[in-house]
């Protein structure tokens, strides 16, 4: 006589959370890029992730750039050595920071002592879901972020522990590229968590009305 077993699900391992986590900014980094024309549509292309349609970038040089900047993030994120990452999108002329996007990092489990070793169990489908409503919504911040009419650039910053490694020679102390508290206009974004990852999203834009 066959026994009927438990359920199960899949635990998810820091070595996934960091991947997850990864896999996120990527995305979040080219639908703001490309929502708020900092580089122009033609240099996009769709893909599909998370059940949905998002674009990707196909300037090979913005590639190459982002590619090398998620594979130290995802260093950190397994050290536990970075806890905010931060998109400033900047007037190409005046050099006025113009949005800042903010995705604040907070380890919610300690890593294991492997990153293999499984310590979460939250379903992968709950994780792309709240994943995709923070991707529909910076989709939708076209509603009230204000037009940008001229030339802009951008910078990621990534604020990290004392005991982080940071590579001397990629990363140098910079200015954090803040609004003036009195032009800044501030839009609270929603979460995502892995059950070891909790990435909370904002952003800031220049306001003078």
């Amino acid at each position: 006589m066959a026994t009927k077993q438990a359920p199960t699900r899949q635990a998810i391992t820091l070595k996934g959370s960091t991947a997850i986590v990864t896999d996120f900014f990527k995305f979040a980094v080219n639908t703001i890029l490309y929502q708020r024309g900092v580089y122009p549509a033609d240099d996009f292309h769709l893909v599909k992730k998370y059940g949905q349609v998002v674009m990707l970038t196909q300037d090979l040089a913005l590639e190459n750039y982002l590619n090398k900047i998620l594979q130290q993030v995802q260093k950190w994120l397994v050290s536990g050595g970075v806890t905010q990452l931060v998109l400033a999108i900047i007037s190409k002329d005046s050099r006025v920071t113009l949005e800042r996007w903010v995705f604040d990092i907070n380890l919610q489990n300690p890593p294991a002592e492997s990153a293999d070793e499984a310590v979460a169990a939250k379903p992968e489908s709950v994780i792309q879901a709240e994943i995709r409503d923070i991707l529909k919504q910076i989709v939708s911040t076209v509603t009230f972020l204000p037009t940008m009419d001229e030339p802009t650039v951008f910078n990621i910053l990534a604020y990290t522990s004392e005991s982080a490694d940071v590579p001397a020679d990629e990363w140098v102390d910079t200015d954090p590229l803040a609004i003036e508290a009195s032009k800044s206009q501030q839009v609270k974004l929603r979460s995502f968590s892995t059950d070891i990852h909790r990435v909370e999203a904002m952003v800031a834009y220049r306001y003078e009305g």
